[in-house]
């Protein structure tokens, strides 16, 4: 079992050490990992593992069974031993950007449930662009417009954002209805890591996020389709503020 070391709340690490418990030509399972794997519609971390005689680019990370492979690019000498200390460095632009963009997906989701009274069914973030794609909505070109308001106003208040592991039973008694699919987290993952943005919004989330709105920057919404019989998909991207 790996563990998450960026939960529940230093996801603003992006260099640590590490031992490696399993490695082939393809991949290395380490003990711990600040790596991000693909999930909850966030893209894996990049970056490089290095080890005393040899050095290998991280292409993908994914969760397998409970371990958190670290699939290996341009691998330079062999794998590491079982035992090594390896070197672990995150891309940390990249991870700024897919952070910033993470905590704006959980601003217009908030926003939508609130003002529309829609909720999110699925999301995919990106470094350049996200979408999300609501439902039970039908937005037409003024709701986009106050969407995109009403979400820049709240970043400009800069509220705090905390990440912190709570017991299961009271983070569903306090989100609000239709703000997460906690039906989809399996009941035995207890404590829940919630993300809280101060006097604005709580959901259960494993991503990686900033502390504060004001990092986000601007969002623009810059696409709006339909997704079929009352779901509607809107598409974002961020500009410096």
């Amino acid at each position: 079992m790996t563990e998450l070391r960026y939960l529940p709340d230093a996801d603003d690490v992006t260099t640590f050490t590490a031992t490696v418990t399993e490695a082939t030509q393809e991949y290395v399972v380490l003990e711990g990992t600040y790596f991000y794997p693909e999930g909850g519609g966030q893209p894996a971390d990049r970056g490089t593992l290095e080890w005393d005689g040899g050095r290998a680019t991280v292409g993908n990370v994914r969760k397998d069974h409970g371990e958190v492979r670290h699939d290996l690019e341009s691998l330079e000498g062999e794998p590491p031993e079982p035992g090594t200390t390896v070197e672990g460095t995150i891309d940390a632009e990249r991870r700024r950007d897919l952070s910033r963009m993470h905590t704006a997906q959980h601003v217009v989701s908030r926003l939508v449930l609130e003002e529309f009274g829609a909720t999110t069914a699925g999301n995919q973030i990106h470094v350049d662009r996200s979408r999300i794609d609501f439902e039970p909505a039908d937005f037409d070109g003024d709701d986009l417009e106050r969407i995109q308001r009403l979400s820049n106003e709240a970043i400009e208040r800069d509220y705090a954002v905390t990440k912190a592991d709570r017991p299961r039973d009271a983070v569903e008694a306090a989100v609000d209805e239709g703000r997460s699919l906690l039906e989809m987290i399996p009941d035995h993952v207890d404590p829940l890591r919630v993300v809280d943005i101060e006097d604005f919004d709580m959901c259960p989330c494993g991503g990686t996020h900033v502390d504060r709105l004001g990092e986000i920057g601007r969002i623009e919404i810059t696409d709006r389709t339909s997704k079929g019989e009352n779901v509607e998909r809107l598409e974002f991207e961020l500009r410096d503020s």
